[in-house]
């Protein structure tokens, strides 16, 4: 076998820089785009007079804990969440995500561990698809005395958002 010639090493490394460098293009280009899909894609957000409208029947407030263990720079929840008989009532900003979900909860969670196990004791209410406040109605049969929090997830990449014990 002849000696390897030096000669296509500067080839080599000019593509294998490309193959770098276009990878990175294309995941950081994934990336954004998971990260701002839902928010173009996102309806209005209820307006403040809605939401407080909505917000004053309630039997039951809370507020998002912040800093929790599930909470990180890219999945959080802030401000009030207001349950009613009909419906619960967010008022606050969240985190943009896909695919978000509005549980209630047995017992208080704060991180994708601690809520996984309760899944199947917990109740999917709806969808949450507005990121500063949102108003999702309650199924006629789901009785908010079972449950003590409201917890936002997301089903898409099973991450923890929020959560908020309300009694």
């Amino acid at each position: 076998m002849p000696p390897l010639s030096l000669s296509g090493e500067p080839e080599l490394k000019r593509l294998a820089l490309r193959v770098v460098t276009h990878l990175i293009a294309l995941v950081a280009g994934f990336a954004i785009g998971v990260y701002t899909l839902p928010i173009l894609t996102a309806p209005p957000s209820p307006d403040q007079a809605m939401l407080d409208q909505s917000a004053k029947a309630a039997v039951f407030t809370a507020e998002f804990a912040t800093g929790l263990p599930g909470n990180d720079a890219l999945h959080w929840g802030e401000g009030t969440v207001s349950l009613t008989a009909t419906q619960i009532v967010h008022t606050g900003r969240l985190a943009p995500g896909p695919d978000y979900r509005l549980y209630l909860v047995p017992e208080f969670v704060d991180d994708e561990d601690a809520f996984t196990p309760l899944m199947s004791a917990s109740r999917m209410v709806g969808k949450v698809e507005t990121f500063h406040g949102f108003i999702v109605d309650l199924p006629p049969d789901v009785d908010l005395d079972r449950y003590t929090t409201v917890l936002i997830w997301c089903e898409a990449f099973g991450e923890f958002i929020a959560a908020a014990e309300y009694r």
